[in-house]
């Protein structure tokens, strides 16, 4: 099934007569509400183990879990270092991003832009983390 852009999903809200026929008819076009489990299905996707993810992010594996089961709300630093422990596109991190509630990275901001362009070239976070510092940005895991 080909995604929906936004403005269509809005068009269709618009003219929707019902709330619940709209929200079947579109169920696979809405976001997940919980990150956790958007994280989950990220991990399924990627057929990865939450280990795989500790080791690719550098966080604490006791936090990672924590995040995974819903019970810890990571800042959106933590969350980008996920992204890199998943593997995740730039497309892909930018979702997890939207899902959680945290701002996107913006290719206009400096250190996002160096961070994009990571996630696009496929760097880990230990090389992400490399970039940024020897750009004078925060690093990912402060």
């Amino acid at each position: 099934m080909e995604r929906k852009i936004t403005a269509e999903l809005q068009h269709e809200i618009k003219t929707a007569t019902n709330i619940e026929d709209y929200l079947e008819k579109n169920k696979e076009h809405l976001l997940q509400r919980s990150l956790s489990a958007h994280l989950n299905m990220l991990l399924n996707k990627k057929n990865l183990s939450k280990a795989d993810v500790v080791r690719g992010s550098l966080l604490d594996r006791a936090y990672v879990y924590q995040i995974f089961a819903g019970t810890r709300t990571p800042s959106r630093n933590k969350l980008i270092a996920i992204a890199f422990g998943l593997f995740l596109s730039d497309d892909e991190a930018q979702e997890m991003l939207k899902v959680s509630g945290n701002r996107e990275l913006y290719a206009r901001d400096a250190r996002d832009a160096v961070i994009l362009f990571a996630l696009h070239h496929k760097k880990t976070v230990f090389e992400t983390n490399d970039l940024l510092f020897s750009h004078d940005f925060p690093i990912l895991n402060e």
